[in-house]
């Protein structure tokens, strides 16, 4: 396996600890594999870790310190290195997001949310916390409107997304609400900047009933598969999950509109909630 690259330790908390993670293992005379066997992980993922494009869990840091002799050097300053303006459970994630080449995405409920309007957003951050002050919400929305800039560029990431029928039927927010939404997703697909297609419900029984999936691809990494609940998620690389999902998305892009139909279906919604808005 090649070494990992040189980086400038005062260029990130995560930086400088995957730069003390490499030192440490040098000094120890383990390799990548070797280590990652004392922490039941790949030696990919150590080799990820050094170079800053993974983050170190929490639960793992007092397992390297004890691996290493580090002194708890990785429980104290695992933190630091992780602070992130996402969720705790997502924040791997969405850094990971922003490095994909392509990323194809299931959404059974919600409208994915590199794909949301800012309304609809809105509306979504306060159904999951509606005591929470409006400021609050404010940057919620503000940071998963910052996720979707990775949209700005033209060529990639490449995002084909499989949406259920129920998540543009479900009215969130209101009416115009959704009538937005739904012209932005059409907007974005009619200048070719994503593959979106629509699963209807009489598609009827299917592998992604239970929740949503996340698959990305990256120039300089093993694919992954992110998995989210409420307030939970799972960012996973192991190969046979990995193709265990993308067989789960084939078999999802079979069975959903075709995304000229999916679009012509997006767009006749977003005209019925202005009717009904409007009648």
């Amino acid at each position: 396996m090649p070494g990992p690259k040189d980086l400038d330790p005062s260029s990130s908390p995560r930086a400088l600890l995957g730069a003390e993670l490499r030192h440490a293992r040098e000094k120890k005379g383990l390799s990548q594999e070797a280590l990652g066997l004392k922490l039941f992980v790949s030696g990919a993922f150590i080799g990820q870790l050094e170079a800053g494009t993974r983050r170190l869990r929490p639960d793992m840091a007092p397992l390297v310190d004890e691996a290493l002799g580090t002194d708890g050097f990785f429980t104290r300053n695992c933190k630091a290195s992780n602070k992130s303006r996402y969720p705790e459970h997502f924040a791997e994630a969405a850094e990971a997001e922003a490095r994909a080449t392509a990323i194809r995405e299931y959404s059974s409920m919600l409208i994915p949310g590199l794909l949301q309007s800012p309304a609809y957003a809105r509306a979504v951050c306060r159904a999951y916390q509606p005591t929470t002050p409006e400021q609050e919400i404010d940057k919620l929305v503000a940071d998963r409107l910052a996720r979707a800039r990775i949209l700005d560029d033209p060529t990639k990431p490449m995002l084909w997304a499989v949406i259920d029928e129920a998540a543009l039927r479900r009215v969130t927010g209101n009416r115009e609400v959704m009538a937005e939404a739904l012209r932005h997703i059409a907007e974005l697909a009619r200048r070719s900047r994503v593959i979106v297609q629509v699963l209807p419900f009489d598609a009827g029984a299917h592998p992604g009933m239970q929740g949503c999936v996340k698959l990305m691809d990256f120039d300089d990494a093993p694919p992954q598969v992110y998995l989210e609940g409420i307030a939970t998620g799972r960012l996973d690389d192991d190969y046979a999950t990995v193709a265990q999902y993308r067989h789960y998305y084939e078999l999802l892009t079979a069975s959903a509109l075709s995304p000229q139909k999916s679009l012509a279906l997006i767009e006749a919604m977003a005209q019925d909630y202005v009717h009904e808005e409007h009648p």
